[in-house]
């Protein structure tokens, strides 16, 4: 049994994106939660299992898989005919894997110093900054449609989320690898099913 505990307008969106795209969303319950939001607005719901309040968390069997980027590679990997990973023995599959922790450890931590307006050494020597990552990106989407190549997969659905929410750097090559990943269908249906969430609320 898998469970995804959602909340609209979250990193859970990109999940529930995501099952869109592996036409696995008959396989798996999704729970709506309430959770802090960053204007101050929610508060922590007793019914959300995870340990820190947040979303989203997948829980498959009675076993917790926590973070946006371990429960993208699960998934694609749970329901690998869709094509969306890159399967384990595959030339690719640490460049694969590289990216998706890449986007946790640098492109959000960059995201969010970049919105607070903190500036030190240590944080530019640790995480570089949007120069670096759009250099390497750029470097990338001039050679190919997608990260991995010519084919979306999982990566390319994490990666290219957060500039749906933070809008595009004004780059050509990022903002067409972004119009790309945005017009499938995942993308389409998490807007969609998140507008009819908020409606209803």
């Amino acid at each position: 049994m898998l469970t995804l505990y959602h909340c609209p307008q979250t990193r859970a969106s990109g999940v529930v994106g995501l099952l869109k795209e592996l036409q696995a969303l008959d396989q798996v319950t999704i729970k709506q939660v309430c959770v802090k939001q960053m204007d101050g607005t929610g508060a922590p719901d007793p019914n959300n299992p995870h340990p820190e309040g947040k979303v989203p968390l997948l829980i498959h069997d009675g076993v917790e898989i926590w973070e946006t980027g371990a429960i993208m590679i699960y998934l694609a990997d749970l329901f690998a005919d869709a094509g969306l990973n890159i399967p384990q023995g595959h030339r690719l599959r640490g460049k694969y894997l590289s990216w998706i922790v890449w986007y946790c450890s640098v492109i959000e931590p960059v995201t969010v110093i970049s919105m607070a307006q903190l500036s030190h050494p240590l944080i530019d020597s640790t995480f570089r900054g949007n120069a670096e990552i759009n250099t390497r990106l750029v470097a990338t989407l001039s050679q190919h449609a997608f990260l991995l190549g010519d084919t979306f997969t999982a990566a390319d659905m994490l990666l290219s989320g957060i500039y749906g929410w933070m809008g595009k750097p004004g780059i050509p090559e990022i903002d067409a690898w972004v119009d790309r990943c945005q017009a499938r269908p995942g993308p389409q249906y998490a807007l969609e099913y998140d507008a009819k969430l908020m409606a209803n609320s």
